[in-house]
């Protein structure tokens, strides 16, 4: 591995897991549940839910984009697609692979060094570290995707931990 990117390239691998088990999770809800909401005021219906975790994916591709604009002018087109909308499960996941796809080519510009460089963003205007905006998103879509695992609990589909997590060893 090369020494200058063996962060980034684990941070990205990281990221693949987790996409890779939201898109699992996503290919076990039974598709005449999309309208259902968990019995907990304030939640989404899955369909909505599903949605939510696109505009999570998206939000590494803005960051990408923020750090590198000129070499990744044509990101901007992902913001014609839809997300926090109502959508399919066959939806979220052909576009869990687009955005994978973008980020994967965002980080092929990204060394170690980068980082900690910081990023403007609408919420910092003098910015927040690469490193610090990328873990953000990591975060977010983690929360999401144990959301929706448990909305597959809650509507008894079998998962397990192996479903959530990947096991090392």
């Amino acid at each position: 591995m090369d020494e200058t990117r063996s962060l980034c390239v684990s941070l990205l691998t990281k990221i693949h897991e987790q996409v890779e088990g939201a898109r699992h999770l996503t290919r076990l809800l039974p598709p005449e549940c999309l309208d259902w909401t968990p019995p907990i005021p304030g939640t989404w219906p899955v369909g909505v839910l599903l949605g939510h975790i696109l505009d999570c994916m998206a939000g590494f591709c803005a960051v990408l984009y923020a750090f590198e604009p000129q070499q990744l002018a044509h990101f901007v087109s992902l913001r014609e697609l839809p997300v926090n909308h109502r959508c399919t499960a066959g939806e979220a996941g052909g576009r869990m692979a687009i955005y994978l796809t973008h980020i994967d080519e965002g980080f092929l510009l990204l060394c170690d060094a980068n980082l900690g460089q910081p990023v403007p963003t609408v919420f910092v205007e003098q910015g927040e570290s690469l490193l610090t905006l990328l873990l953000g998103n990591l975060e977010h879509l983690v929360n999401h995707k144990h959301q929706l695992f448990t909305y597959l609990k809650m509507l008894r589909v079998s998962v397990t931990s192996q479903d959530l997590y990947r096991f090392r060893g």
